[in-house]
């Protein structure tokens, strides 16, 4: 309250007389203070607002502190401000000591001086010395110092505007002239014609026209009009998209799925594709990060990523702050990147060695991207287009050796199980070639071979020569066996019921004799003693499985007591 502004800290006495004084006076029974001037103080005000700062406070009861001044300096409004770009006099004739070394002025030095600089300043020209700047002191106020309009002259403004209507005037003059121009079969120029014809027949002047071809221009400039959810800018002729138009589909409803791409419902975005199967260049909408990650965005994200780098090992880069110091900075570091990279290649080429093995083939060449249209099936194989090459191993191929021409294994013989060269027939490795007469001279062996081991076998019950017998049918079963790789034992046999039944009559009388099995299969004894050898017949055979001991079967020698 005002009658607690005193100065200076009162006792406990004087606290509790003031507290009964300011009690009486909100009661009415005592008179209010009055102020500086004889005017009562209403003791309801609250202590917040009577009670005067300390910085104003006289010690009496006041609210001045309160009240706004009645006069207000007329150097502190806020349309006192300097005069922009006054100068004082006329300029000096020549350079005086102590000026600007740029400009010639000597209100300010060469580092304040906002002249373009020159190649050779007025301190050695001596030439085009600028006239001294007029130094005004304006005392402004609070209000005045913070006002960002203040000492602005409206009259600029016009000025700008003006510019711009005879601009956009010209514009649509040259616009105007280009459609009247051109020859069209536009609906909107039949109109036009066809109204200007009508203005014509009623008397109107054809120079100035009708409303009906005010109607028609309309009509004709309605092309030229704003697309629905677009801006045009006139000035720049740019389209730029404001917000999505009803025809487009939403991105939340590209797919339903509620486990697909979230999106963000305030921002009104969706980072991933909606559709995952889709490629990116296909797709309607392929998510917002494959627009924030095309284009020339990855250099912008490296250009940020180096500059907080550089300022986190101490550099002084700052890409919002100066980004051409960050974009240079940027490119010398990548330069030198390089050179130090293609320094330490050529260091280790140097010492190890191994330049050859870097050289590799073009990426078309290894990739084997061609122009030729091959279409293969599910299965791989080739359905339309060239052939599939054959694979190729490792070993060298197609090389021939002593006029050779094949390789060694190209030809196989089924009666000796041998291999050799398809060219010569020729079974001996490294052999050289003899060509056609190789092949004969292999048949002829052959044939003979064959006539030799027919005779060492014939049949007993014939008695035709062995070339007949050779013509007419093929060799018995034995010679069959004895000559084919099927071994004895093995496959389909059809077998004699009476040799068998001899075979197992002489197996009988051998098991009796204790023979050894090396006399049974045509060897000699341990004694030294020979004995006559035979091929062995599939009926001897299979009575030598039939009457042989079962060693190997568990089950030989049981015998069943219980029965």
């Amino acid at each position: 309250m005002a009658s607690s502004s005193a100065v200076g800290k009162l006792s406990r006495e004087e606290f509790r007389r003031q507290k009964d004084l300011d009690a009486a006076r909100k009661a009415g029974t005592a008179p209010a203070a009055l102020d500086e001037e004889g005017r009562p103080i209403n003791p309801h005000i609250p202590q917040y607002i009577s009670q005067a700062p300390w910085y104003l406070d006289t010690g009496a009861p006041s609210l001045s502190h309160q009240r706004r001044p009645d006069e207000v300096p007329t150097s502190n409004t806020l349309d006192t401000w300097y005069d922009r770009g006054a100068k004082a006099g006329p300029a000096a004739k020549k350079y005086r000591k102590g000026a600007c070394e740029n400009c010639g002025a000597i209100t300010h030095s060469k580092k304040d001086c906002i002249e373009r600089p020159r190649k050779k300043g007025a301190r050695y020209t001596g030439k085009d010395i600028q006239a001294d700047d007029l130094i005004q002191n304006v005392s402004t106020g609070y209000d005045a110092k913070r006002d960002r309009w203040n000492g602005y002259d409206p009259a600029e403004h016009k000025r700008i505007y003006d510019e711009y209507a005879a601009v956009e005037a010209a514009r649509q003059k040259i616009r105007e002239d280009e459609i009247d121009n051109q020859t069209t079969t536009d609906l909107a120029a039949v109109r036009k014609v066809a109204k200007a014809g009508k203005g014509e027949g009623k008397g109107d002047d054809p120079d100035f026209g009708s409303s009906d071809e005010d109607d028609g221009d309309d009509e004709k400039y309605a092309d030229a009009a704003d697309a629905v959810g677009q801006k045009l800018d006139t000035k720049t002729r740019i389209t730029v998209r404001n917000l999505r138009i009803r025809e487009d589909t939403a991105k939340y409803l590209i797919n339903l799925d509620p486990s697909s791409a979230y999106y963000d419902p305030k921002t009104r975005s969706m980072r991933d594709a909606p559709i995952k199967d889709v490629p990116a260049e296909e797709a309607k909408f392929a998510g917002d990060n494959f627009l924030r990650y095309s284009g020339e965005a990855p250099d912008v994200q490296k250009l940020q990523l180096f500059a907080w780098q550089a300022a986190a090992r101490g550099n002084d880069v700052h890409l919002n702050a100066n980004p051409t110091q960050g974009e240079l900075l940027h490119g010398e570091f990548r330069k030198k990147k390089e050179e130090m990279r293609d320094d330490t290649k050529v260091s280790i080429l140097a010492k190890y060695g191994g330049a050859e093995y870097l050289e590799a083939a073009p990426k078309e060449l290894r990739q084997g991207q061609t122009e030729d249209y091959v279409e293969y099936s599910r299965t791989g194989q080739v359905i339309k287009g060239r052939e599939r090459a054959k694979a190729k191993s490792k070993y060298p191929e197609d090389v021939y050796i002593n006029n050779h021409t094949t390789v060694w294994g190209s030809w196989y013989d089924p009666d000796t199980g041998t291999w050799g060269y398809a060219c010569c027939h020729s079974s001996v490795h490294v052999s050289y070639c003899s060509g056609e007469a190789g092949i004969d001279a292999t048949k002829a062996s052959s044939a003979q071979h064959l006539l030799a081991s027919s005779s060492s076998a014939p049949e007993p019950s014939s008695s035709k020569p062995l070339a007949e017998l050779a013509k007419e049918d093929p060799p018995t079963t034995k010679t069959k066996q004895n000559f084919s790789k099927q071994r004895v034992g093995e496959g389909d046999v059809e077998l004699d019921k009476e040799r068998l039944a001899q075979a197992l009559q002489e197996e009988k009388k051998r098991k009796n004799r204790g023979d050894d099995e090396d006399v049974r299969w045509g060897k000699k004894k341990k004694s030294g003693l020979e004995s006559s050898s035979h091929d062995v017949t599939e009926e001897e055979m299979e009575a030598y499985r039939m009457n042989r001991r079962m060693t190997d079967d568990p089950m030989a020698n049981y015998v069943d007591t219980d029965l």
